[in-house]
């Protein structure tokens, strides 16, 4: 299964990881010169949660992200349940 948030569809994100050589200028150096750069990547912060849907008197599971549960409180589980299945993910 891929690192996607079924809410927010948050996934894996590109980036860099820089080496670097130095001493800062504020601490009396001539600066911090990148060395090398290499590609990493930042994983989304996803969790497996059963939560209790009342309206249909079961739990569901589903794969949030974070950001997504904190969209659930805010909006509450069974709107966001409804713009899931509109999409025409299966709940």
């Amino acid at each position: 299964m891929s690192k996607v948030c079924q809410v927010t569809q948050r996934r894996r994100a590109r980036g860099y990881k820089y080496t670097t050589r130095g001493i800062a200028k504020k601490k009396k150096g001539i600066g911090i010169k990148v060395t090398g750069k290499t590609k990493r990547s930042f994983q989304p912060n996803l969790q497996r949660k059963r939560l209790w849907l009342p309206e249909e008197n079961r739990f569901i599971s589903l794969r949030l992200s974070a950001a997504a549960l904190r969209t659930i409180d805010k909006l509450g589980l069974a709107t966001i349940v409804r713009q899931l299945r509109a999409q025409g993910t299966r709940v």
